[in-house]
């Protein structure tokens, strides 16, 4: 299991509540997977530097988590075919910020 952190942006002409539903589809599809110590920030709407696909706005989302390859793949793929998602992008971190913290202290 690594630690993973994902950022994903969607288009801002959805209501909150379908944000919310795209929050939780892309959580559940984590966890389904075996996804653990799961964290959620819910950036909010901003400008984006270029319009994609004509829009000059997007709601951002950062997560972070601890999972197996094959879960951020069954994730990217179901946000590759969403028409709600613009872009996303998942790094592998060597180590969550908290500890790395504590190890240097």
């Amino acid at each position: 299991m690594s630690y993973y952190e994902t950022m994903y942006i969607l288009r801002s002409d959805l209501g909150d509540e379908v944000v919310d539903q795209s929050i939780a589809k892309y959580q559940g599809i984590l966890t389904d997977q075996g996804a653990q110590d799961m964290d959620t920030q819910h950036r909010g709407k901003r400008r984006l530097a270029y319009p994609i696909n004509k829009q000059r706005e997007g709601v951002y989302v950062q997560m972070n988590y601890t999972s197996s390859g094959a879960a951020v793949a069954a994730m990217e793929r179901a946000m590759r075919l969403s028409d709600e998602v613009l872009r996303f992008l998942t790094i592998k971190v060597d180590a969550p910020v908290a500890e790395a913290e504590a190890v240097e202290a």
